[in-house]
């Protein structure tokens, strides 16, 4: 609270959305006063790790909240135990379908502010429900926002920039093809979900996405599957913008005391509030400041 004295006039009260599996938790955040837009998050963690309390869950809804963007922080089922897709992502439809039922909770009057994101494996699980909704021709969100996605099965191959930007990245942080692929699998269950866009939005047709912004770490290399889709919703005629933060590696947002997590954050207010806004058709390109 020292950086970020606003933080304390956050209200932050802990939910239940329920479910027929015993429901989600998930974490409202609202600030005094009517909300300028409404935001449903949620965190990374390969599938298998994470909560609510977590800096990327935790640190940015309560900074996104003091600007003024109500926040549904949601938590999910872990890949674990044997618990494979969907109940992870029929988690994260669950919260979102709750989201767009009680706007009044987020301070909203309209679903017309009401945006979607993640980060990891968080983004994979929003971009994938969004091609979902898309499907069953449900309530869309106003935005896409993702952080370091992972929305691809396997790991695109790497460009020569991303390979020598991990130089010296530290091992833990250095996630491989066979590591993706393993992962991937874990959560899907069977390599004949790799193919469903429902569980990797990156394998199927993104006509009809709304807007998209994927904000990158610089020394990941989860980029290439960040890059990748920004050219794919490109290709789809999709409203995307695509930044790198610079300094950063994969789960950045974690380290709110850092810069890059700073920087990015506050991207991602402004995203929220009305950058979005701003030109027509696709917007694809790299910005580093």
């Amino acid at each position: 609270m020292s950086i970020y004295p606003e933080l304390g006039a956050i209200s932050a009260v802990d939910i239940t959305v329920p479910t027929p599996d015993g429901g989600v938790p998930g974490r409202l955040y609202r600030a005094p006063g009517e909300a300028l837009a409404g935001f449903v998050w949620v965190h990374g963690g390969a599938f298998i790790a994470g909560d609510l309390d977590m800096p990327e869950a935790h640190w940015v809804s309560l900074y996104l909240a003091s600007h003024g963007i109500s926040v549904l922080s949601l938590d999910y089922r872990k890949a674990l135990h044997g618990l494979k897709y969907p109940a992870p992502s029929n988690d994260v439809r669950a919260g979102w379908l709750w989201a767009t039922e009680n706007l009044s909770e987020l301070g909203l009057a309209t679903a017309d502010d009401l945006h979607l994101g993640g980060a990891s494996a968080g983004a994979a699980l929003t971009a994938a429900l969004t091609a979902r909704l898309g499907d069953d021709a449900g309530q869309m969100p106003a935005s896409l926002l993702l952080a370091y996605p992972l929305v691809h099965a396997k790991l695109p191959p790497l460009s020569e920039e991303i390979v020598k930007k991990m130089e010296g990245v530290p091992s833990d942080l250095v996630f491989g093809p066979d590591f993706i692929r393993d992962i991937n699998l874990n959560f899907a269950g069977s390599e004949d979900i790799f193919s469903d866009p429902h569980a990797f939005a990156g394998s199927g047709d993104l006509n009809g996405f709304p807007p998209v912004y994927i904000i990158n770490s610089e020394a990941d290399t989860l980029r290439a599957s960040g890059e990748l889709f920004a050219a794919q919703l490109e290709s789809a005629g999709v409203h995307v913008r695509i930044e790198m933060e610079p300094g950063s590696m994969h789960g950045h947002l974690d380290h709110p005391h850092s810069v890059p997590a700073r920087n990015s954050v506050e991207r991602m207010r402004r995203w929220l509030h009305n950058d979005r806004r701003l030109g027509l058709g696709p917007i694809v390109g790299t910005i580093q400041n």
